[in-house]
């Protein structure tokens, strides 16, 4: 993991400027600056466009009850994409624009989905089920039942004791009544 980090980190920022330095010197600067900054809003409004369709496919998905695990993995390479567009650099536009393509990213995300779909079955999937007991072992996935007894718990399961009590305020809510009359009372 610490050579992935190392290459990330250093490698891929001394290639960047290496193939910066290298456009820019045979179409000029600002043009090679011109570049990054185009490839950068056109990735981020193909970014927005490809993952809106993807939201919609995954949501296709739900309403007839499937599993949307490969829209979701293209969602998370659209994701990456967009950070490795935004990335200055043409080699990092590269690999953004890899990702953000249909045609790589779809076979792509299909070949990442199944790899996931092995290393869960691999690891024993998800054991226990849910909740504390487990579908799988036969007990509630709310816990256990707080009105039994437990054994190893011979004082009782789940008790919280406390006090409450309220105490009215003598002014609160009192309303004053005052007669009509056109005298004052006092004068």
């Amino acid at each position: 993991m610490f050579f992935v980090f190392i290459v990330i980190f250093i490698l891929v920022p001394v290639v960047e400027l290496n193939v910066l330095i290298k456009v820019g010197e045979s179409l000029g600067s600002w043009t090679t600056v011109g570049l990054v900054f185009f490839t950068a809003i056109v990735g981020v409004s193909l970014v927005r466009s490809q993952g809106i369709s993807t939201l919609m496919q995954v949501q296709q998905k739900l309403a007839r009850g499937e599993a949307p695990g490969q829209e979701i993995v293209e969602g998370m390479m659209l994701a990456v994409a967009g950070l490795l567009l935004l990335i200055p650099g043409f080699v990092t536009d590269f690999i953004g624009l890899v990702l953000l393509t249909p045609f790589t990213r779809i076979p792509v995300a299909g070949f990442l989905y199944k790899r996931m779909q092995v290393k869960v079955a691999a690891n024993g999937g998800f054991q226990g089920g849910f909740g504390p007991g487990g579908f799988s072992r036969g007990g509630s996935p709310f816990g256990n039942d707080p009105f039994k007894r437990d054994s190893q718990n011979p004082e009782g399961g789940d008790t919280f004791d406390g006090d409450f009590e309220h105490k009215r305020d003598p002014n609160e809510h009192r309303v004053e009544h005052k007669e009509d009359s056109k005298e004052d009372p006092k004068s």
